[in-house]
């Protein structure tokens, strides 16, 4: 771009990873230039983003190398809540404003939950498996009963982290007859929710819940230690961040029967690497979806209207939703 196009031009938006949102971008309403790309490698970044004031990224990692190498970079729009991909203290001594998208996924989010939940609760991957194989077909009765089928109702849900995600995930336990228990740093406010430290919660919640962001603080928050300190008859769910979980650990948990069972939707690292352990695992009492809680048609528009929102919102001098 030329020194008189870029006096012109107030900004300019460089979109680094647009394929992962399937939704309408609107034009920001202030003069700008608009760059988008479906996918970025990680060593195309300081490429893309040479005459860019604003970086849009979801999921493409932002580290100091490469801000370094970016003058004239003034804000980091976040399409996700999490901001562990954006090197914020490189942000922070530049200047640079970082803003992620908040509250967006309140229904997406807490319904995939429950999916997972019923899901290994009641069995359905072995049921589902059983019919596949023609077994109900053969049966001497009307049904199968191979595998065992808990209810929710009248069990212990263990939030873990007790944020707007949490609250919502509490709200639908109660209406399934679900006890809920919380561990927060904040205070726990409702009157029906009991607040426990994490050791208390996880050894005594029937179902254990993750709504926890990924920090140096939160990585590995579940290892072999705290799994066995779980009831065997307990699962877990992990709809936030991979790295809150030791993967190696939880696989031998499950294999071993050390808790019952687990749904995730996402990993250490996404894509996996074929070696996962949690990859490789085919068991029952197993369910892994491919980081899809977030992503209903309805959330995802929301991300991008609140995408734009915030992007307007800095231009205005006016910044919201800053990490």
């Amino acid at each position: 771009m030329s020194a008189t196009a870029k006096q012109r031009i107030a900004h300019h938006i460089v979109f680094l990873d647009r394929d992962s949102l399937i939704a309408t971008v609107r034009p920001p309403a202030f003069d700008h230039v608009w760059t988008e790309h479906a996918a970025t490698a990680q060593g195309e970044v300081v490429e893309r983003l040479r005459d860019a004031t604003v970086a849009i990224t979801n999921k493409v990692p932002l580290r100091a190398d490469a801000i370094a190498q970016l003058p004239d970079l003034q804000m980091i729009a976040v399409a996700a809540t999490g901001t562990d991909n954006v090197d914020l203290d490189a942000c922070r001594a530049r200047g640079i404003v970082v803003a992620n998208i908040r509250d967006y996924s309140l229904v997406s989010v807490p319904e995939h939950c429950f999916a997972l939940m019923l899901a290994v609760r009641r069995n359905l991957r072995a049921y589902l498996a059983d019919v596949e194989a023609g077994r109900w077909e053969a049966s001497s009765r009307f049904c199968l009963l191979d595998h065992p089928i808990g209810d929710l109702s009248g069990s212990r849900l263990g939030i873990v982290g007790y944020g707007a995600l949490g609250r919502r995930v509490a709200q639908i336990g109660r209406a399934f007859g679900m006890q809920v228990a919380a561990a927060s740093r904040s205070p726990v406010q409702d009157d029906d929710v009991l607040a426990l430290p994490l050791g208390e919660l996880l050894a005594t919640s029937d179902v254990v819940s993750l709504h926890l962001p990924l920090t140096a603080q939160t990585r590995h928050l579940i290892g072999a230690a705290e799994l066995a300190s779980m009831k065997r008859s307990a699962i877990l769910i992990n709809t936030a961040r991979g790295g809150l979980v030791d993967e190696a650990a939880l696989a031998a948990a499950l294999t071993d029967g050390t808790i019952a069972g687990a749904g995730f939707d996402v990993l250490s690292k996404e894509p996996p690497a074929p070696d996962n352990p949690l990859l490789r695992l085919r068991l029952p009492n197993f369910v892994l979806t491919p980081h899809v809680a977030w992503a209903s048609g309805g959330a995802m528009q929301t991300l991008a209207d609140m995408l734009v929102d915030n992007i307007e919102a800095w231009a205005a001098g006016t910044p919201k939703n800053a990490v």
